[in-house]
């Protein structure tokens, strides 16, 4: 691989070789020096970015963070825990290196006309003899990343990764058109095996938990909240008081799992009960989310209005035409704050957020569906508070962050709560991902992506009930919708959780990567070795091929959309 991208570099350099040989008195070792300075610093700061990315994502640089271009301001912001200093240095140290061996170690050639013949012949055998490394060799499929896997130990497997390959491949990649690159059975088979999950008994009596079925919803998306730090979920205590109070207040639902492990990917799954891919986005495509179902849409054909409330850029990650495909009659972001309640450097922050939340609900006229977005708990984890806890290490901060948000949520419900619309309302909690701290999980840890899920408020009947089916963010919607007597049948990728009956299992994915949870356990995979990351004991065989077998048909299902 490390020679496939050096060919792929010399390809200009060898060409401007047969037209120096050609053309003797053409001058081009000048522009060979700069090309070859230029990409001494690109590849420099490309091998920065990746040290600080490949810790915060778990995967080699690729064309991920190109989604986010158009907001510069939050990519700023979400590296704001990076060592900058320590990366600068780097940075420079690799550059002055590779200046140094260049100048020391690479002879100037010369082109004496005596040899023009020879030169011209050589010239264009080495230019043609380029392919080869390009491709990685003569076998009959070009090189890939599986090719340099060779560990059971997925970081050594990174770690061969040649980094601007990765990057110029991914990028080469991105558009994926008609081929899908999870084929593991025949389309048939692998089709059965995910109509299996998803089948019922007709007729089966799923419980009733509201007090009447046209209630307010109010959807609440917390950023980053893992059961790693949710106090009713078996954390350690102290993050997240009023969560726990509002899970003992309604339903707790304590083994659901997010579908991935980006935002704008959560919200697909949280809102629109659609899996998530692995090496791209839907979201980046908005033809392609014009055909996705919506609560939203389904909630507006009952009468309902509707808003959607973020204290950032809705642009981030593309996020708005997904919002405008869904049909929001409001959408509300940072630039509808005044400037000085900027006060996060995401936007504002979500105290901030949930006061203009509660004020504009105060008049809104009913039944509404709204939805907010909360980000203080983002990176560089900013809180307007004193720290609850001590410390500076990033997992404080974060735990800190949480603090802080379930501050603001425990003041804005017990506002509601005194506001006439809190009783004909259903206040749906749960989080957009999951995070790597505290324990600084892999990237394709199942404990990274459990997630909290809570439905509470003044429309539910019951109280501190505890489900304990296992799922997935994409089962929330059609578990609300199920409740209100609304159709499901929009939603294929997903299950009621208050359904008995219902098949126990969550799918969820990482970068070229996927994981499926059962009570018997989880099994991960990567996509790219074609090998199980880890597995346990008492996961049967069977589980992987349902894992493969959603994995191909999810996928397939998304470029046909």
């Amino acid at each position: 691989m490390d020679a496939s991208f050096a060919a792929y570099l010399s390809v200009i350099p060898f060409f401007l070789f047969l037209l120096k040989a050609i053309f003797p008195s053409l001058p081009i070792f000048n522009f060979l020096k700069y090309y070859t300075w230029l990409f001494i610093g690109v590849l420099a700061l490309l091998t920065a970015i990746d040290l600080e990315l490949y810790n915060a994502w778990g995967f080699r640089l690729d064309a991920t963070p190109l989604q986010y271009l158009a907001t510069p301001n939050e990519m700023a912001a979400s590296a704001g825990n990076a060592p900058v200093l320590l990366l600068v240095l780097i940075f420079l140290g690799l550059a002055l290196f590779g200046f140094y061996i260049f100048r020391r170690l690479v002879p100037h050639f010369t082109f004496g006309s005596r040899r023009q013949l020879l030169f011209i012949v050589l010239s264009v055998w080495f230019l043609a003899f380029l392919i080869v490394p390009i491709r990685g060799g003569l076998q009959h499929i070009p090189i890939n990343q599986s090719d340099v896997y060779f560990s059971d130990n997925i970081f050594a497997n990174h770690a061969a990764v040649n980094l601007p390959w990765n990057l110029m491949y991914s990028l080469s990649k991105r558009n994926y058109e008609n081929k899908n690159p999870y084929e593991y059975f025949p389309d048939s088979s692998a089709q059965n095996l995910v109509s299996e999950l998803y089948k019922t008994p007709a007729g089966a009596q799923v419980p009733m938990v509201l007090k009447n079925p046209r209630p307010n919803v109010l959807f609440i998306i917390l950023e980053s909240y893992t059961v790693k730090v949710v106090g009713c979920l078996g954390a350690k205590p102290g993050a997240t008081p009023n969560l726990d109070k509002l899970a003992r207040e309604g339903i707790l639902f304590d083994s659901i799992y997010a579908s991935g492990d980006r935002s704008e990917k959560g919200l697909v799954a949280l809102l629109s009960s659609y899996p998530v891919q692995t090496t791209t986005s839907i979201v980046k495509t908005p033809r392609k989310t014009e055909h996705l179902p919506h609560l939203n849409q389904e909630l507006e054909a009952q009468g309902y209005r509707s808003r959607f409330y973020y204290g950032g850029e809705l642009a981030f990650a593309n996020i708005k035409s997904y919002l405008l495909n869904a049909g929001y009659d409001h959408l509300i972001s940072k630039f509808d704050f005044e400037a000085k309640d900027y006060n996060s450097k995401w936007g504002v922050h979500d105290h901030i957020l949930l006061q203009r939340v509660l004020r504009d609900l105060h008049d809104e006229k009913q039944p509404f569906f709204t939805t907010v977005f909360t980000l203080s708990s983002h990176e560089p984890y900013d809180i307007p508070i004193p720290n609850k806890f001590a410390g500076t290490d990033e997992t404080t901060r974060f735990r800190n962050s949480v603090y802080y948000t379930d501050y603001a949520l425990g003041q804005f419900i017990t506002a509601a709560k005194k506001e006439t619309w809190w009783q004909n309302t259903l206040v749906v909690l749960a989080a957009d991902h999951g995070h790597r701290f505290p324990g600084d999980d892999p990237n394709d840890a199942p404990s990274k992506f459990r997630i909290p899920f809570i439905l509470t408020g003044g429309a539910l009947a019951v109280q501190q009930q505890v489900i304990s089916k296992v799922g997935s963010q994409t089962d929330i919607v059609p578990t609300v919708l199920a409740q209100m007597n609304l159709p499901v049948n929009h939603y294929q990728w997903s299950k009621n959780l208050l359904n008995p009956h219902a098949r126990d299992f969550a799918f969820y994915v990482f970068n070229d990567g996927f994981g499926y949870i059962t009570p018997a356990g989880a099994v991960t995979f990567d996509n790219v070795a074609r090998k199980i990351i880890r597995k346990d004991e008492t996961v049967p065989p069977a589980q992987l091929d349902y894992g493969k077998a959603y994995m191909q048909v999810s996928f397939g299902d998304f470029l046909a959309k």
